[in-house]
């Protein structure tokens, strides 16, 4: 499910998801033939796609719990893009998708939107660590990779963790419903 509003989607500090997106794009409309991945860089993707696929989810819960609160609703939006351009290295690749199995974080079900917040923080800074100690090493060889890890790695540390910090340190979601 991807979040919207009247059709379009929503959301602030899109700039290195964008990029990220037209990057893996730029990608997938290439008509060279590449080698295939080594098995190390398709787990490594395998990983990411799984975070981002665990996070929407998790997001989209509380979003179906709270409404269309803040700010889950923009970072459910990035975390498509995220998957998104993830989608398109596997394209340009060749490599097979792995099936969409995704659930939402069952510690975030009793907790209000304070401590949904606070949750919030601490995965995206697991997020961060993972790809900066991980998945970034991994595919150092491959630039194309590399470039679109880096901007989802940069936008979960300079936009989604931000955003979970100022609302953790207000106390709760900002509760914004948008609709």
């Amino acid at each position: 499910m991807k979040v919207k509003r009247n059709g379009h989607l929503r959301g602030r500090g899109v700039k290195g998801c964008a990029a990220a997106t037209a990057i893996a794009l730029s990608l997938t409309a290439t008509a060279e033939t590449k080698p295939p991945l080594p098995a190390a860089v398709v787990d490594a993707l395998n990983l990411a796609l799984a975070d981002e696929r665990h996070a929407l989810a998790t997001y989209q819960a509380v979003l179906e719990r709270f409404g269309e609160v803040r700010p889950f609703v923009n970072i459910a939006q990035a975390e498509q893009r995220h998957i998104d351009a993830l989608l398109g290295i596997y394209a340009h690749y060749g490599v097979p998708v792995p099936p969409d199995e995704p659930q939402a974080d069952s510690a975030t079900r009793p907790l209000d939107l304070a401590g949904l917040c606070q949750i919030g923080v601490a995965a995206e800074i697991e997020n961060v660590r993972l790809y900066d100690e991980q998945l970034l090493p991994t595919v150092e060889a491959h630039p194309d990779i590399s470039s679109v890890l880096r901007a989802l790695r940069d936008a979960s540390a300079n936009n989604h963790l931000p955003a979970f910090e100022r609302c953790a340190s207000r106390g709760r979601g900002q509760g914004h419903h948008r609709n």
